[in-house]
């Protein structure tokens, strides 16, 4: 079962994730070598990554690898690009080597740019059947879709590959996206989600028919799923749901 994270506000809500990351990459480092995060892209993340740079800490960033769960077409200098948001907001601000950022591009097709994030996840997992990331952080949009799984779009039918191109009709243009099987073979996800307008779907999401929507689909064998909402987020759940309440200091 998912466990739900409520916070009062949005502030609050980026200060409980990001220790939730923090507390999860310092947990898996003191056992193994090194990490590996899934960024999200959208708005939501932005507080979270400011906050998770700015956190005083002892982590050793140098063992710690960063990849993205999607990616819109477009160059990394672009405003709507998930890669300019994730480094201005968080890469930027740490001590991590280049060779651990490992960003998505649509260069030089959709189909080649799918294929050749594959073949870095493939070097980075070299003997796992799905990459096993560590943590993997995603939004949800407003009509269920998450990282760039949109309802009714052919990437959600994938089962063998990991990273897909993806064409979105209601957006007129090409997305790079993992899968799910990719997103499901993961030992934690979290889910970041805020405001008001998000509330009827995040409702949809936990309390409604399974299946239903892209979201829906996200749920880790061996792993743990964390929803991390603001209380307007979360105001249309149902009495009863799995509730870990976040309140301020």
């Amino acid at each position: 079962m998912p466990q739900i994270h409520i916070a009062p506000d949005s502030e609050h809500l980026a200060q409980e994730a990001a220790s939730f990351i923090h507390h999860r990459i310092h947990e898996k480092l003191e056992k193994v070598p090194q990490f590996s995060l899934v960024l999200a892209g959208g708005n939501t993340p932005v507080q979270t990554y400011q906050r998770l740079a700015s956190m005083p800490t002892q982590l050793d960033w140098s063992r710690v690898h960063f990849f993205w769960g999607d990616e819109r077409c477009v160059p990394h200098d672009h405003p709507d690009s998930n890669y300019r948001m994730a480094l201005e907001m968080l890469l930027s601000h740490l001590p991590v080597p280049l060779e651990n950022i490992h960003s998505m591009s649509c260069n030089p097709s959709p189909e080649e740019g799918a294929r050749s994030y594959e073949d870095v996840l493939r070097r980075f997992f070299p003997a796992a059947d799905v990459p096993q990331f560590d943590l993997i952080l995603l939004g949800l949009g407003g009509d269920g879709h998450t990282a760039s799984l949109f309802p009714d779009t052919r990437a959600l039918d994938e089962h063998e590959r990991w990273v897909a191109a993806n064409w979105v009709e209601k957006l007129d243009t090409w997305r790079l996206t993992l899968t799910l099987p990719a997103l499901n073979a993961a030992a934690a996800v979290a889910f970041l989600v805020q405001g008001s307008g998000k509330a009827s779907i995040v409702q949809a999401a936990l309390a409604g028919p399974p299946a239903r929507l892209p979201a829906q689909h996200v749920s880790p064998e061996h792993g743990d799923v964390h929803w991390f909402l603001d209380r307007a987020a979360a105001a249309e759940l149902p009495p009863g749901s799995a509730v870990t309440p976040v309140l301020p200091e």
